[in-house]
């Protein structure tokens, strides 16, 4: 079978469970009616052939053997003997026989006389060849056959041996047994095929009934399938209600509906681990500000203090400075996270993208002057709709992640464009070693750190970073309800940002 065809008949073949039965009720009423049909037509034909043996049994091969010297002639008036046309004074035998009966005499394997009987004579038949060898091939058994005539027809004839060394054929037409059977499966066909119709219709009617309470467990399913369950609070549809909870369907609802309780207690119970996790975040980030910026404080007096220090306390008081400046980003991260987690709205305003891409770019080329760093930017400017202060962030994270991550000598390009309609995407790529493997499921979950730098340029952590860029990034461009996304394979790291246009 060709494809074409394959796929045609995968169309047409029924896929939901209504239509499955529907089509399998059809089906079985088809394959009944279709057996009742034909079990009674060829009863009723076997019926009528029997009768037809007998009738050809009890008559014998009187009519054929009153054949010799008989020609076409009209019954003689007042010939209440039932003889039919005379020749040589001697008149065919037809007591007896019912219209349309075959008589043949069969002598040396031929055929000297054939007749069939109308309503009032006798008339003679010719015969071709091919009928003769037919009428000479039938056996003189006892039993009766069927033969086809090319003058006659279909006939069921019965042979016997005459006195005279002749057989004599004997013989009644198939036609009005044919007409009563062609008739009884034209009635039957029509019959069937109404019951059919008036079947399939009351059947699909009551199978969509009866699968009433499938659609709604189907609805709650695909009510609970479109909801956002991987964070926030959720709330599940209520019971189905399908109504007789013996039933196939109450079995499967009342099933779902205790599948949808333990959801909606596992969501419960996570989303307020999620809100407690989430408060201590922001008043352990909240708490923390302040002894923070009280340890960078006292450090940068003690470093302002106008007597001598020894080398080695500067050099504590340096890192003193620098790692409460590094815990104070971070705590100014988290608490960004948690205001986002929150759902707390940013800033709203017109923001002037090519201007920011390129304020950005020229912070990373100061900060990583060993990179080379390239611009690839429309000619008109590009405006979206946000916070700028974040967006720039973004921009900054992906930057520093580049310029953290590659070897000095990589080449960083930053390209701003109109993509889809209504979208502008915001790219950054750099030809470096490329993302591990084992980092690419979770590049943008918090605290996602590794050592991807160069040998010899130091550890992530030396670096100043917490794990935190790539998940702020994240967070705040589906806050702006845009897609950030990347590739990589070594030689070819491209971070995509792609925002609605204003």
């Amino acid at each position: 079978m060709k494809p074409a065809a394959r796929s045609r008949l995968r169309r047409l073949r029924p896929r939901t469970l209504r239509a499955k039965l529907t089509w399998g009720l059809v089906v079985l009423l088809a394959l009944s009616c279709a057996t009742v049909g034909l079990t009674s037509v060829f009863a009723l034909r076997s019926y009528l052939t029997g009768q037809l043996d007998h009738q050809l049994a009890d008559s014998g091969c009187l009519f054929p053997s009153t054949l010799r010297g008989t020609a076409d002639a009209p019954q003689q008036t007042g010939g209440s003997s039932g003889f039919g046309g005379t020749r040589g004074g001697r008149r065919a035998d037809t007591r007896g026989q019912g219209i349309g009966t075959f008589g043949a005499r069969l002598t040396d394997a031929k055929v000297s006389e054939a007749a069939v009987v109308r309503a009032d004579r006798n008339t003679r038949v010719t015969l071709d060849a091919a009928d003769e060898a037919t009428l000479d091939g039938i056996p003189t058994d006892g039993s009766a056959h069927t033969v086809t005539l090319s003058a006659l027809g279909d006939y069921r004839v019965y042979a016997c041996a005459g006195k005279d060394d002749d057989i004599l054929v004997s013989g009644l037409p198939l036609a009005p047994l044919q007409d009563t059977v062609r008739r009884l499966a034209m009635v039957s066909s029509v019959v069937f095929g109404g019951a059919l119709v008036i079947t399939g219709v009351a059947g699909a009617l009551w199978v969509r009934r009866s699968l009433h309470p499938l659609r709604r467990v189907t609805d709650t399913a695909a009510a609970v399938a479109g909801l956002k369950l991987d964070s926030g609070e959720v709330t599940l549809p209520g019971p189905t209600a399908v109504g007789d909870p013996h039933s196939e369907a109450g079995q499967v609802a009342a099933a779902l509906d205790r599948m949808l309780g333990h959801v909606q207690d596992a969501l419960a119970k996570r989303h307020t681990s999620e809100e407690r996790l989430r408060s201590f975040a922001a008043d352990a980030s909240h708490e923390l500000r302040t002894p923070v910026a009280s340890i960078r404080g006292h450090a940068e007096l003690a470093l302002r203090h106008p007597g001598p220090v020894p080398a080695k306390v500067e050099r504590a008081l340096d890192r003193v400075a620098a790692e409460a400046a590094r815990m104070s980003a971070m705590v100014d991260d988290l608490l960004l996270l948690a205001r986002l987690d929150a759902g707390r709205p940013l800033q709203r305003a017109p923001v002037d993208v090519t201007h920011l891409v390129i304020d950005c770019t020229d912070d990373a080329r100061a900060a990583s002057p060993e990179h080379r760093w390239a611009l690839d930017l429309p000619e008109t400017p590009v405006t979206v709709t946000g916070d700028p202060d974040r967006l720039a962030q973004v921009l900054t994270n992906l930057l520093a992640n580049a310029r953290l991550h590659t070897p000095a000598g990589t080449r960083v390009t930053v390209r701003l464009e109109r993509s889809d309609p209504g979208q502008c995407s915001l790219s950054v790529t750099d030809d470096g070693p490329g993302v591990p493997s084992e980092l690419r499921q979770t590049l943008f979950e918090r605290f996602t750190r590794a050592d991807r730098r160069h040998p010899g340029s130091g550890t992530r952590g030396a670096g100043g970073g917490a794990g935190l860029g790539l998940s702020i990034a994240a967070a705040i461009v589906a806050a702006h309800e845009g897609t950030l996304t990347f590739r990589s394979i070594p030689g070819s790291t491209v971070f995509t940002v792609l925002l609605p246009l204003r």
